[in-house]
């Protein structure tokens, strides 16, 4: 049974698309079944998406941004072979999925794909970060769902029972 549509409030909510931004952790791979439920019972397309840290997030330290620079193709070659893997082991040959490597700010990249592409949800994980650790890192997650225009589910893999 395909769900082609969600009722609201008499509307109809439509999910064609599908953004799933991975971070190629073992956390990543347990929202897999959350994604491939909206894709596969909405009929919808799915997106995929990495975003790598650009050099502005490293201009505070030493090596500084010109640093960075000297290894971003490198990042960009390992972040695509990443992806590629992900695409072949999760989802079979990935022809009809969509994926991009980015880089810049994780929040930002993702909420701007997500406008370009007309998405119609981004389904996340969460990392459970609390304390310092939330202040010194951020929290991507957070972040998308204040500055999202679809809604966003997100889910903190080390919760998640399959």
């Amino acid at each position: 049974m395909k769900i082609k549509n969600i009722q609201r409030r008499g509307e109809m909510i439509d999910i064609k698309k599908v953004l799933f931004p991975v971070d190629f952790t073992e956390g990543s791979k347990k929202i897999i079944p959350f994604v491939k439920f909206f894709t596969e019972k909405c009929g919808a397309e799915l997106y995929l998406v990495h975003v790598i840290r650009g050099p502005e997030e490293f201009s505070g330290f030493e090596m500084g941004a010109a640093w960075f620079s000297s290894f971003e193709q490198e990042l960009l070659k390992g972040a695509q072979k990443a992806m590629d893997r992900l695409l072949y082991e999760e989802f079979g040959n990935g022809a009809d999925i969509h994926s991009e490597v980015l880089m810049g700010d994780a929040v930002d990249e993702i909420v701007n794909y997500a406008n370009k592409n007309e998405i119609d949800i981004i389904v996340m994980g969460t990392h459970g970060r609390k304390g310092l650790e939330k202040v010194m890192f951020g929290s991507v997650a957070e972040g998308v769902v204040k500055s999202a225009s679809c809604p966003v589910l997100t889910v903190n893999p080390h919760k998640v029972k399959l």
